[in-house]
């Protein structure tokens, strides 16, 4: 089965590219030539390529890590499609996890924010992934699916099947899905949570299915009075692909060896993003202090 999924991940390589020229097209029908940007895209591109090499790498080194996991696993499943669709709920559940994580945790961010950094929603979009997920921990989130008992290759398999579909949920081109999205993430519950309105800001984490969203209270519906305003609250302006994936790490590590305090240092790291960003503005030294020559 895992064999079936890798091939079919491969097919869709020019699905998703022929989707991209579909939508560049459709907008420019519509007159819309802002919601494409060539240096945008192409910085997603690379982005992707860089992120596409680093996970490989990543597996890689933990596959032999899950496999040894897997020798003390609770319970043994084989590989039918059965078990196929518990791990792809147990998946789901788990991404939810490190999705709501990486928005609360600042060293999860530091590779997250990369994803959230274009002020512009498109199917690209997609592509820009960080390829500092690896350093991150993002793999340390699937640990539990191997202690389960299902097997490393299978794991591999699911996770990309569920990035696989969140390629479809990155564009303003698709309206509201009616009662499809009472269970299924969509292209507008996912516009919110790319959008740095205060309203929506930190909301909707779904992976493939919504319903970890309205469970655990991080649900906000898109609402047409409120258009999104897509990007991170400290912007990155930057279209050079190596700037956009270490910016947010060169700032924790410049704050982090300021702090005077292992406290402090320890919630420039693991703190959420606002109380870093509290810390390092209390830390810099103010204009008042710089010219009065005090440290």
């Amino acid at each position: 089965m895992g064999f079936d999924i890798e091939l079919l991940l491969l097919g869709l390589t020019p699905v998703f590219l022929l989707a991209v020229a579909w939508e560049i097209r459709y907008w420019a029908r519509q007159g819309r030539g802002d919601v494409y940007d060539w240096r945008d895209s192409l910085c997603n591109a690379a982005l992707g390529l860089l992120h596409q090499g680093a996970d490989k790498l990543a597996w890689f080194l933990v596959i032999p890590l899950y496999a040894w996991v897997y020798q003390y696993r609770l319970f043994h499943f084989e590989l039918s499609w059965p078990a196929f669709f518990a791990l792809f709920i147990v998946q789901d559940l788990l991404y939810y996890g490190f999705h709501r994580a990486s928005h609360r945790v600042r060293w999860l961010w530091a590779a997250h924010s990369v994803h959230h950094s274009s002020t512009r929603m498109n199917f690209t979009t997609a592509f820009r992934q960080s390829l500092m997920y690896p350093v991150a921990g993002m793999w340390a989130f699937w640990l539990p699916l191997a202690w389960l008992g299902f097997p490393p290759q299978a794991i591999v398999g699911i996770v990309l099947v569920n990035l696989a579909y969140q390629f479809y949920i990155h564009t303003q081109a698709i309206p509201h899905l009616g009662a499809f999205e009472k269970l299924f993430n969509t292209p507008s519950i996912h516009r919110v949570h790319h959008a740095k309105n205060p309203r929506y800001l930190d909301r909707n984490f779904a992976g493939v299915l919504v319903v970890w969203d309205k469970l655990f209270g991080s649900f906000v519906a898109e609402d047409p009075a409120e258009p999104c305003d897509y990007g991170t609250v400290k912007p990155v302006t930057s279209f050079n692909p190596l700037v956009v994936s270490l910016t947010e790490w060169l700032d924790m590590a410049r704050e982090t060896s300021r702090a005077r305090s292992w406290r402090k240092r320890l919630l420039l790291l693991f703190g959420t993003p606002e109380e870093a960003e509290k810390i390092a503005t209390a830390q810099s030294p103010t204009l008042d202090s710089l010219s009065a020559g005090k440290p």
